[in-house]
Order: C-alpha cells, then sequence, then structure tokens
C-alpha cells in the first residue's frame, strides 16, 4: 500500500558514486606520488652531503637542484589533492541536497495521495453515519426498558403513595414494641464473699422519649 502511495524508492545516484570512487583513487594515486617524490629528495639530500664531504662541490649543487624539482613537483600534487579534495566535497554536498529533495517530494507526493483518498466531505459523511447509528441504538435501548403488557398499566403515584403507608406502618410498629433486654447472666462471686450489686444504668433521652409515647398510647 504504502509502495503504490510513495512509488518506488530512488537508487541512489549512480554517476555521483562512480565520480567519488574515481576521486578518491585519484587522491590516493597522488598521495603515492608525492611520498615517492619525498623519498627521491631526501635521497638527493644524502648524496649532497656525500659529495660535500668528498669536496665535490659541482655534484652536490647538482644534487640539490634536483631537490628543489622534486620539492616543487610536490608543491603542484599538494595542489592537486586540494582541488581534488575540494571537488569530493562539493560532490557529497550536492548528493545530500538531492538526495533530501527527493525525500522530501517523496513525502509531498504521499501526503497529497492520502489527502485525495479521504477529502472531507467523505469523512463528514462517516460522521454523520456515526451520528445517526448511535442515535439509532440509543432509541432501541430507550424502546427495550419502556414496560410492556399489565406493568405499563400501573400508576407510579399509586405505588410510591402504598410504598408510603407500608413504611409508616412499619414505623408505628416499632414504636409500640415494649422495650426489652437481656437478662444478665448471674455472676459467681467466691465463696465468703458478696457479690456487689451492679448500678443501675441510666436510661438514655431516647429510651424515656419512648417510654412516655408508650405510655400516652396505653391511655
Amino acid at each position: 500500500m504504502f509502495n503504490r502511495i510513495l512509488g518506488k524508492p530512488k537508487q541512489p545516484s549512480n554517476n555521483a558514486l562512480t565520480t567519488l570512487d574515481k576521486l578518491n583513487e585519484t587522491l590516493e594515486m597522488l598521495e603515492k606520488k608525492e611520498n615517492l617524490l619525498q623519498k627521491k629528495a631526501s635521497a638527493e639530500v644524502e648524496k649532497a652531503k656525500a659529495y660535500t664531504k668528498a669536496k665535490n662541490k659541482r655534484a652536490a649543487i647538482q644534487c640539490l637542484k634536483r631537490k628543489k624539482l622534486y620539492e616543487e613537483q610536490m608543491g603542484q600534487l599538494a595542489n592537486f589533492q586540494l582541488r581534488v579534495h575540494d571537488q569530493m566535497i562539493l560532490l557529497e554536498g550536492a548528493k545530500a541536497t538531492t538526495d533530501t529533495v527527493d525525500a522530501l517530494r517523496s513525502g509531498a507526493a504521499a501526503m497529497k495521495a492520502m489527502q485525495k483518498a479521504t477529502n472531507i466531505d467523505d469523512v463528514d459523511k462517516t460522521m454523520d453515519d456515526i451520528n445517526e447509528q448511535t442515535e439509532n441504538m440509543k432509541q432501541i435501548q430507550e424502546a427495550l426498558a419502556t414496560p410492556i403488557g399489565s406493568a405499563a398499566d400501573f400508576d407510579e403515584d399509586e405505588l410510591e403513595a402504598e410504598l408510603e403507608e407500608l413504611e409508616g406502618a412499619e414505623l408505628e410498629e416499632q414504636l409500640l414494641e415494649p422495650a426489652s433486654t437481656a437478662p444478665a447472666a448471674p455472676v459467681q462471686a467466691p465463696a465468703g464473699r458478696v457479690p456487689a450489686r451492679p448500678a443501675p444504668q441510666r436510661r438514655t433521652e431516647e429510651e424515656d422519649e419512648l417510654a412516655a409515647l408508650q405510655a400516652e398510647m396505653a391511655l
């Protein structure tokens, strides 16, 4: 799918890679020639020293002249290497720029294709369908929750009034019930000792009110 949208990825430029390889080979060749000239120049210096010791001034001067020629050639080779380095840097920068532009172009084409495949009208229609289905499901759930048959004829107000009567009757029964307390278990006192009588418990205000209400209802 993404290959259809993005298209086939472009292969790296063979021309640029071939050129970079050629420049690298040229740079290696120049470095080898420079090293060879350096060795020749060093050898001429050693020869000049030997001729100087032998008092052969003319031959020593010729050696130094050749050394100068080698050094001039080494200077030219150094300039050639600098130019090759500059060309490699420019070519690598151009290749990076081209690759970046190609990537951006592919991204823009992919985004354009996706926007074309999903336009705003389709999105609006899809959202309308979702809202419609949601509303239909809500109505179905409400229809299923609606009582049918005999249960639909019951009056909610009557049922609530009946419930209030039941709650009032239950409360009245609770008020009419006498207060009952469980008998305390007898305490075995040790032999020869009289058990202490428990202190009478004070009734709470609620118990007093309940007892007064029971007395009035008994009248």
